[in-house]
C-alpha cells in the first residue's frame, strides 16, 4: 500500500507539471473526439460515463460534447455523501454546464435531481497506467468498486503520455482497462 501511495504522489506531481506546462491553446486541441478504433468499441446509443476533469487531468469535456452531439446519453459520477457508493447521473448540458454543481469530495457533479444512468462505456481519469491496461487511480477505489458491480462495462482511460509506467503494484480488486488514450497514442483495445 505504501508503494502505491508513493507512486501516486510521484505521478500526480509529474501529471501536474506536465499539464501546467501545456499552453491553453494546445490543451484545447487535445482529446477532441475518441479515436475511430475506440468508437468501434462503443455500441450505438450506449450510455457513456465521463468525468469532469480537474486542472491536471486529461480533459474529457470535448469527448462529452462530441458524444452528446452523436446522440449518446452522457453521465458523470455522482456521490450522495462520502460514505455512499459512486453513481452516475445524467449530464444534459456539456456545452454550458448549467446542470452541474460542486458536490461531495469537492467534485463537479450533476445536480441531485438528475436522472440516474448506468454507463455501458466509461471514460475514466487515472494517475498512472501501463501499456497492458493496468490503471492506478486516485486511491479511493470508487471506479474499481463500480466496475466490479457492473461487469462488462467498457472501461477506457484518458491520460497524458507522462503517466505511462512500466509496471504498477496491482491487487485483485484492480480492474484493468479496455484501452488507454493519450494525446499521441492509443493503447489497446486489450
Amino acid at each position: 500500500m505504501d508503494d502505491k501511495q508513493a507512486l501516486r504522489r510521484t505521478l500526480r506531481k509529474l501529471r501536474a507539471e506536465h499539464a501546467a506546462a501545456l499552453p491553453q491553446t494546445t490543451r484545447a486541441l487535445l482529446f477532441r473526439r475518441p479515436p475511430g478504433a475506440v468508437m468501434e468499441l462503443v455500441p450505438q446509443g450506449a450510455p457513456i460515463g465521463l468525468y469532469h476533469a480537474e486542472a491536471d487531468e486529461a480533459p474529457a469535456g470535448a469527448y462529452a460534447r462530441f458524444l452528446y452531439e452523436e446522440g449518446y446519453p452522457i453521465a458523470l459520477p455522482w456521490f450522495a455523501d462520502r460514505q455512499s457508493p459512486m453513481e452516475f447521473r445524467a449530464w444534459s448540458d456539456p456545452f454550458g454546464e448549467s446542470d452541474l454543481e460542486r458536490g461531495t469530495f469537492n467534485l463537479v457533479q450533476p445536480m441531485a435531481d438528475a436522472a440516474p444512468i448506468v454507463p455501458k462505456v466509461l471514460f475514466m481519469p487515472l494517475v498512472g497506467f501501463t501499456e497492458r491496461g493496468e490503471r492506478l487511480g486516485q486511491g479511493g477505489g470508487h471506479y474499481d468498486r463500480w466496475l466490479a458491480d457492473h461487469p462488462g462495462t467498457i472501461a477506457i482511460g484518458l491520460a497524458w503520455d507522462c503517466q505511462l509506467v512500466d509496471s504498477l503494484p496491482t491487487e485483485a480488486h484492480d480492474v484493468p482497462l479496455s484501452a488507454v488514450i493519450t494525446p499521441t497514442r492509443l493503447y489497446g483495445p486489450f
